[in-house]
């Protein structure tokens, strides 16, 4: 496992991890049942197929 050589600053410490945030899924929308949902992306093949419920 790679260990740091020196100690890193604490700007640069929060510079590197506030580099490292989750995103919000990108949602689209799809029409089940005659009503319009927005699901995220990679769920769209699984609503279509009835795998999953549609969303309230």
């Amino acid at each position: 496992m790679a260990v740091p050589k020196r100690r890193m600053s604490r700007a640069n410490t929060r510079n590197r991890r506030a580099r490292w945030k989750a995103t919000a899924p990108g949602l689209v929308p799809i029409v089940l049942g005659g009503r319009r949902h927005l699901v995220p992306r990679r769920l769209v093949a699984a609503y279509r197929r009835g795998l999953l419920p549609p969303p309230d």
